[in-house]
């Protein structure tokens, strides 16, 4: 297949899939088989060399199938504290540095969706892609204006890639929707928020409605949206200066510009959940700019996640234990969680690894220990403690999915920062005392 073309037949995108599964079994047998013949330098040897192989040969078949198996390795990117250091290197090029269409397809995609080549409508247009993702690619340009601009164009046939991968995981995913352990909703959630990425109209929408409700944030910065060079499938935005995670760690940032960038991701976070109720959704550290004076880049608005006041109160709710406040409360808790037929027995099993998250994440008032450091794993170990429990229990709720990956993605932000965050202060100045611990402090 020539660079840039990608299978779309549910068959064939499966069976690429499945291929892969069983050559990684067979490698790792064979690994297992050589050990016994090594000594302990030489097996830890062999490990890391086997982790890097595999990590890589998914790596490469991920980027090359895009759309949902690719953004699956996105998520994986982020288990900074679980994977090993080989996995996560592998599938940290997913994120922006993925192989993207060939220029001569690039173009013919541009043409079909604006019925012009782009050098007919820029001043200059640089062929080769510097950024591409799971969807579609990002090139730099100039307007006839002399604006500097990012161009998206998005990959052919990506929308019928995304509903056969669907296909797949939903084929895969039976006998879990039989126990219940995974819901159909799930599935129908990831569908209903990929699908909509593939619209480039509404992307630019939630780029103008998040520009306009979040200008008051000095240090954030959102792109413009160029209306009269964007169409369904092209998406042309003002060009945002920064760097992601890893080049911009690799400029040594001292530990105060670390913390002022993880204070302000967290109050960005929170002012989405508590006064948008609605939040980007698309954590992957490809989507965050970076810049040494402390300004932070927010792109791809593709994925954004509109929720009721509810998920706001909820989130008031966990900063201040109202399930230890009494029964009502519990109860309320329970149903804006899981709906009103969770029994109480099997919800307060769950809200025991709830509580170990909430006093990791906000610290009890008055305690001699204010930031929360986000450079210990202990956050996130809580947070995936939470989601196996609420899969084992049968407790997911699919309404959940994208806000369970924003707040992965945050945290893994901030882990890689290694940001000290006072969580409550940021807390008490974004969402404001309004119950119980939080009206003490």
């Amino acid at each position: 297949m020539v660079k840039g073309e990608r299978p779309d037949g549910a068959v064939h995108r499966g069976l690429r899939m499945g291929k892969l599964g069983l050559s990684l079994t067979g490698s790792y047998l064979g690994y297992q088989l050589q050990n016994l013949f090594l000594g302990a330098e030489a097996r830890k040897e062999k490990r890391r060399r086997f982790g890097q192989k595999a990590s890589r040969r998914v790596r490469e078949e991920l980027e090359f199938l895009k759309g949902p198996f690719m953004k699956l390795g996105q998520l994986l990117s982020m288990q900074t504290h679980a994977l090993p250091h080989e996995a996560i290197d592998e599938l940290a090029n997913l994120q922006m540095r993925a192989p993207g269409m060939h220029p001569t397809l690039a173009r013919a995609q541009f043409k079909t969706s604006c019925g012009k080549y782009p050098e007919d409508v820029f001043r200059e247009f640089e062929e080769e892609a510097f950024a591409a993702a799971s969807l579609g690619q990002v090139h730099r340009a100039v307007t006839r204006r002399g604006e500097k601009v990012a161009v998206k164009i998005q990959y052919p046939a990506i929308r019928t890639a995304i509903e056969n991968d669907l296909k797949v995981l939903r084929s895969a995913t039976l006998p879990g929707r039989i126990t219940g352990h995974t819901p159909g909703g799930i599935l129908d959630e990831m569908k209903r928020g990929f699908l909509e990425e593939t619209d480039y109209i509404n992307e630019g929408r939630n780029i103008d409605f998040f520009r306009e409700q979040m200008k008051g944030f000095p240090y954030l910065t959102i792109p413009k949206v160029y209306w009269d060079l964007t169409t369904d499938r092209v998406l042309t935005m003002s060009f945002v200066e920064g760097e992601t995670i890893a080049p911009f760690l690799e400029t040594r940032p001292s530990q105060a510009v670390r913390n002022r960038i993880g204070c302000r991701l967290f109050e960005l976070y929170l002012f989405q959940i508590h006064h948008l109720h609605a939040l980007h959704a698309d954590p992957h550290p490809g989507n965050y700019l970076f810049r040494n004076d402390g300004r932070i880049g927010l792109v791809d608005f593709g994925c954004v996640k509109r929720f009721s006041a509810d998920v706001a109160e909820l989130n008031r709710y966990v900063a201040d234990r109202v399930w230890l406040q009494g029964q009502e409360q519990l109860e309320r808790m329970i149903v804006l969680i899981w709906g009103p037929n969770v029994s109480a027995a099997k919800a307060r099993k769950m809200l025991a690894v709830f509580e170990e998250f909430a006093n990791t994440l906000f610290p009890l008032p008055g305690t001699t220990r204010p930031l929360v450091d986000f450079g210990k794993p202990t956050l996130l170990n809580a947070l995936g403690r939470n989601l196996r429990t609420a899969v084992r229990d049968r407790l997911t709720n699919p309404e959940f999915a994208f806000i369970s990956r924003a707040e992965l993605g945050l945290y893994n932000l901030l882990h890689q920062l290694q940001a000290r965050v006072n969580t409550r202060e940021v807390w008490n100045r974004v969402a404001g005392p309004k119950w119980g611990i939080a009206s003490k402090t």
